[in-house]
């Protein structure tokens, strides 16, 4: 029994059983069916870019910098792409055709990530001879030797930065040490048919995303009237549900995915996209009507012969598929298009508030534009969790429970991880063995594990600090989350202190940096969340709840920048220097943590005087914004 499953299914069962309770008692039923179904949303796209890292690095064998420019790419693309999404079920779809619609896209996308094909193969050419490299494991058991003369032999780079062969002989064709210059690397193998077949399939994830996240948030602020005291505790008891996907799909897909195959880890994250969709069509009723078409028979009318407006946007997302198959190849085609979409949502957002809005209206959009601009620095360190941060865990940080395996009752129970039995001379036959050690893509489930267990705690707190009228503004929980993520941050330089010799820091550190980056979460997410509900007019607020996730996809562009910036040479996908490879991260997160902390107390600073801009949303008696709005439609 691996023991990430095990403490898996303990917080689960813990944690899981407030959480029914509140959902149960004074909440819209509909919640439970937007629960379900983000849940699973969120375990496939989770599954996947848990393992999307290294598939990269040591499938397709990119260098880490190129690596982490397309996880980059096809994670913003992935946040930006709910503008369209929103955009048609503002206008024309609803949000539940929309949020249907996503789903199968995402089925399709992640049951198409499980064709895998043949791994590429690493080559290093010298004095005219090309010499392949012979790859072995995957994620952080990742070792890959230099086939010389038919022999495979270890392979490292010295403090210098020289290339190592380990154990060549002295009459070997190739010297023992390489200096920069005297070698080339390259790639073969990387099949451009089955790279195409990764690229479509990213493509559609991407797209079904774009269609079902806004939505699906959206959907949820619908279920409850403008002032209703649920709703904060509503979004906090919805962001467990996401939560519960992403830690179960770290666990799960990433034991698939490392031991079995990657085919295996990205196929379950289809299937459980595939429950999703079911739960969410057969759970309709529930939704009480909401997230229905504006103008149902409209859609329906017939544009071209038979075929129907709603037929005609379905093509659309097909064009959208193909548009974004040859954007996510191409990170600074990307990277333009991002930062034009960036200031033409922003732009409408601000021409929206001064042409079509009073006073109340008005303020209040432009606090949830300086909310957004808050969300792009915390998501921008946040999100280096699947990129920089997993690549970190993978190579300096001891992923191993027990320093040494454990027998209990007379040996009938054995505690340790393979590597540890098989050193001490160990055997598991006829004995229960749990295996306590993790691998480096279940490491992405720490931070959905303490979500797990602060989501109930968050979800009262407000409840309680609300009725007290003491509740702190979204000002001041958006300055709390920055000063937590960069805190977490510099734990990091603190646990470089008790690495071993290996540079391997103790896994405790990891898990209290992510620690202070989920109760910052915590503080941020499900109150931007609900303050895009709470702030955007009702014309365009699937829109706002878009560009909210555009912050995300600003967010994922620059944590590929700064995820490059973190990353250190491999070959086939190993990591020849954990001691640069730990300098270099910790320089980053030096810098990153310490800017963190400065923007938060600027948050704080400002707090008192934005939250006039609010004008009573957070009031349980709060007016409903459409009854301000003198302006039309936009």
């Amino acid at each position: 029994m691996n023991i990430v499953i095990a403490a898996g299914i303990l917080v689960t069962l813990v944690t899981g059983i407030p959480v029914v309770i509140q959902l149960l008692k004074g909440h819209p039923r509909g919640l439970i069916i937007c629960f379900l179904a983000e849940m699973w949303e969120r375990f496939s796209y989770y599954g996947m870019r848990g393992l999307l890292i290294f598939y990269l690095t040591q499938h397709f064998l990119f260098d880490p910098k190129a690596a982490s420019g397309h996880y980059g790419s096809y994670t913003s693309l992935v946040y930006i792409v709910p503008l369209l999404g929103g955009f048609l079920a503002d206008r024309y779809l609803g949000t539940r055709k929309a949020v249907a619609l996503g789903a199968l896209l995402l089925v399709a996308g992640h049951l198409t990530m499980a064709i895998e094909g043949k791994p590429a193969v690493q080559t290093l050419t010298y004095a005219g001879q090309t010499y392949e490299f012979q790859a072995q494991g995957r994620g952080d058991e990742r070792l890959a030797r230099m086939i010389v003369a038919g022999k495979p032999y270890a392979v490292s780079a010295s403090e210098a930065g020289d290339f190592e062969i380990k154990g060549l002989p002295a009459d070997a064709a190739v010297p023992a040490v390489l200096s920069k210059g005297q070698y080339k690397l390259d790639v073969k193998d990387r099949d451009p048919l089955y790279l195409n077949i990764f690229w479509l399939a990213l493509s559609l994830i991407i797209v079904g995303v774009g269609f079902m996240k806004a939505n699906v948030a959206t959907l949820v602020g619908q279920l409850y009237p403008q002032g209703d005291p649920r709703r904060d505790p509503g979004f906090t008891l919805y962001y467990y549900g996401i939560n519960l996907g992403s830690f179960w799909a770290a666990i799960l897909c990433g034991v698939l995915g490392v031991n079995v195959g990657w085919w295996a880890g990205f196929g379950a994250a289809g299937i459980g996209m595939l429950a999703g969709f079911v739960i969410f069509v057969l759970g309709k009723p529930w939704l009480l009507g909401h997230g229905e078409p504006p103008e149902g028979a409209k859609l329906k009318e017939k544009v071209a012969g038979p075929i129907s407006r709603e037929l005609v946007i379905y093509g659309i997302s097909g064009l959208a598929v193909g548009a974004v198959f040859l954007l996510v190849q191409h990170t600074p085609v990307v990277s333009a298009t991002l930062l034009a979409g960036m200031f033409g949502s922003l732009g409408y957002i601000l021409w929206f508030a001064f042409a079509k809005c009073e006073k109340v209206e008005r303020e209040r959009l432009l606090l949830a534009t300086v909310l957004v601009l808050g969300a792009v620095v915390f998501w921008t360190l946040f999100e280096q969790a699947g990129s920089s941060l997993n690549l970190f865990a993978a190579t300096n940080v001891n992923l191993k429970l027990l320093s040494k395996p454990v027998e209990w009752f007379g040996g009938v129970v054995v505690l340790g991880s393979p590597e540890q039995l098989a050193g001490a001379g160990i055997s598991t036959t006829g004995k229960l063995w749990v295996n306590t050690a993790f691998n480096a893509a279940q490491t992405q489930a720490i931070n959905a594990g303490w979500i797990l267990i602060f989501a109930p705690v968050f979800a009262a707190l407000w409840t309680v600090l609300t009725a007290r009228g003491v509740n702190p503004n979204p000002m001041v929980k958006f300055g709390l989350s920055m000063i937590q993520i960069g805190a977490g941050f510099l734990i990091l330089l603190i646990g470089a202190q008790f690495a071993d010799g290996a540079f391997k820091m103790p896994l405790i550190f990891l898990v209290l940096m992510y620690m202070l980056h989920t109760s910052g979460e915590m503080c941020m997410s499900p109150v931007g969340l609900s303050q895009m509900t709470k702030l955007s007019p009702v014309q365009i607020v699937s829109f706002v709840m878009a560009v909210w996730y555009m912050a995300l996809a600003m967010a994922n562009l620059f944590g590929g920048w700064i995820a490059a910036i973190a990353s250190t040479e491999t070959i086939g996908g190993q990591v020849l220097n954990p001691a640069a490879a730990m300098t270099q991260s910790l320089l980053v997160f030096k810098v990153i943590g310490l800017v963190a902390i400065g923007i938060g107390v600027l948050f704080l600073v400002l707090a008192p005087f934005l939250k006039k801009w609010s004008h009573g949303s957070d009031d349980t008696n709060a007016a409903p914004i459409a009854d301000s709005t003198v302006s039309g439609q936009a």
